[in-house]
């Protein structure tokens, strides 16, 4: 049976599912999540995008894309911040806050090389992105 994980924004207008296992979760440490975020680092939890839906308030989804990257969501009612789609991965970042009954379990600091706030925590710190995802798979250290 597939665990399905549900989320809320701020004045729960906007209800969503997220379905399986996340591809990935970790930190993410750029200067757009934490400006997006307002905080010193994003915690993000990616899932395949065709495992994220919006079950309830879709009207009240807002986006932005910055770049053709990241395609951010958020609730208009509300501003709480939802997901960010990325399409070139096929894979939804749904905030870790946004689904509280995930256990979150980091396992990688991604663009550790754009942080504020230096985490030590033994997990792996990339410069920017694994290989795998495009990045340059560097590793920098704690």
């Amino acid at each position: 049976m597939t665990e399905t994980y549900k989320g809320a924004c701020f004045c729960g207008a906007v209800e969503i599912e997220a379905s399986g296992a996340p591809e990935a979760m970790g930190y993410c440490h750029c200067a757009s999540c934490r400006s997006w975020s307002a905080g010193p680092v994003n915690a993000f939890t990616l899932f395949k995008e065709a495992n994220v839906r919006v079950v309830r308030g879709a009207e009240h989804v807002g986006s932005y894309a910055k770049t053709e990257r990241s395609d951010r969501r958020w609730c208009t009612k509300c501003g709480g911040h939802l997901m960010t789609l990325h399409p070139h991965w096929g894979l939804m970042d749904v905030y870790a806050a946004t689904i509280p009954g995930l256990a979150f379990a980091p396992m990688i600091h991604v663009n550790y090389a754009e942080t504020v706030l230096p985490m030590k925590d033994g997990l792996p710190k990339m410069k920017d992105f694994p290989a795998e995802m495009g990045g340059s798979g560097e590793s920098v250290p704690e």
